[in-house]
């Protein structure tokens, strides 16, 4: 990967939290900063492909009530491993 140099200014109070970051994980402040602006880059990204290769069937609509059931059924096993 060819890595080229900016400069970027950020608030003092995110400083903070990337220098301890780092500082807890053991690497350079600058690698963090670096998957932040690739985080970053991915998510304004414009997507010319298709993601999948054919339709996704889910059987039907999905409604609010589906995702958060579905969600609340996650974060309880979730919930159970951590406890286990």
């Amino acid at each position: 990967m060819s890595l080229k140099r900016t400069t970027v200014y950020v608030d003092s109070e995110d400083l903070a939290l990337i220098k301890a970051a780092a500082a807890r994980r053991g690497i350079p402040e600058a690698e963090i900063i670096r998957e932040g602006v690739h985080l970053a880059a991915m998510a304004s990204r414009e997507w010319t492909e298709p993601f999948f290769d054919e339709p996704l069937d889910l059987g039907g609509p999905v409604t609010a009530e589906d995702v958060t059931s579905v969600a609340k059924e996650a974060a309880a096993r979730r919930s159970r491993r951590r406890a286990a």
